[in-house]
């Protein structure tokens, strides 16, 4: 049952109309419009296909649409690469990667594990679906955390949006959620029968009002590479490049490497945490 994803076509593409002004494609502005952005009918029209056609395709009722059809309203729209792929994924059913709706417990790899605890100067870990957090190195624990927290808690979005500290955590926390619900939203569209997903949209959507505007909004953005502020507890402010590598052989694991600046406080400042998290206990 899809449950996190009902009528996410058409949510999907009525939201990308709104965003786009009549004026910048050249239709004109002015006049009475119940909606705000682009028309169906003016999207049809400017993607070269029928009325009907379109307003079926936004309904999820079309048949089986074209690539060229796809990147016809892509283009109208104004979609980027990954928006452009989320569409061919959402409109094509069938097509959608058919996980079961109770997946096997994801496990990273010996290789993987082994690799993590070599990586001793940089804070590293692994995410898997829903970004659950799988695996870690001492850094990143001692960055993060994950070995204090309940294992059904070790999820980002949880963390994010449910950890009262969070916002405390994140100094640019707006900036994080967004991110966060965008990568997540991407997940959902890839495996629209995942219960355990739709299960934590749930509980999300009920537990945060900031997670229920952002999903509403739906963005969708790849996890790929950036930055991050943290405000650690023990050491201070840490702001941290970060690179996230898809794991070979495992589509739905990534690995996530904060990247510091050699040199620079933060890469000080982890030095320091490494040696206080490697201390004893007293």
């Amino acid at each position: 049952m899809d449950i996190s994803l009902t009528g996410e076509l058409g949510d999907f593409l009525r939201s990308r109309r709104a965003r786009i002004r009549p004026e910048e494609v050249g239709l004109p502005g002015h006049g009475r419009r119940r909606v705000p952005g682009l028309r169906r009918e003016e999207v049809a029209q400017l993607a070269g296909v029928s009325v009907d056609y379109y307003i079926r395709l936004e309904q999820g009722r079309g048949p089986s649409v074209s690539d060229a059809v796809l990147d016809a309203i892509g283009r109208v729209l104004r979609l980027d690469d990954t928006e452009q792929q989320y569409l061919r994924t959402v409109a094509r059913p069938a097509a959608r990667r058919t996980a079961a709706a109770v997946p096997a417990p994801q496990r990273v790899r010996p290789g993987l594990r082994l690799l993590l605890d070599t990586m001793e100067k940089v804070p590293a870990f692994v995410l898997g679906r829903r970004m659950d957090v799988l695996a870690w190195n001492a850094l990143g624990d001692a960055v993060a955390g994950f070995s204090q927290m309940p294992a059904g808690e070790r999820n980002m979005p949880r963390q994010v949006f449910l950890n009262p500290q969070a916002r405390e955590l994140y100094p640019d926390w707006p900036a994080v959620a967004a991110e966060t619900v965008a990568y997540l939203r991407l997940d959902a569209g890839n495996h629209p029968r995942d219960r355990q997903l739709a299960t934590l949209v749930g509980e999300l959507s009920l537990g945060s009002e900031d997670f229920r505007r952002l999903w509403a909004d739906h963005q969708v953005k790849e996890k790929t590479y950036g930055a991050k502020r943290m405000r650690h507890p023990v050491v201070g402010e840490l702001t941290m490049p970060y690179e996230t590598l898809t794991v070979t052989g495992e589509p739905d694991q990534m690995l996530v490497v904060y990247t510091p600046e050699p040199g620079s406080q933060t890469a000080e400042r982890l030095a320091l945490l490494a040696s206080w998290a490697a201390s004893p206990a007293v």
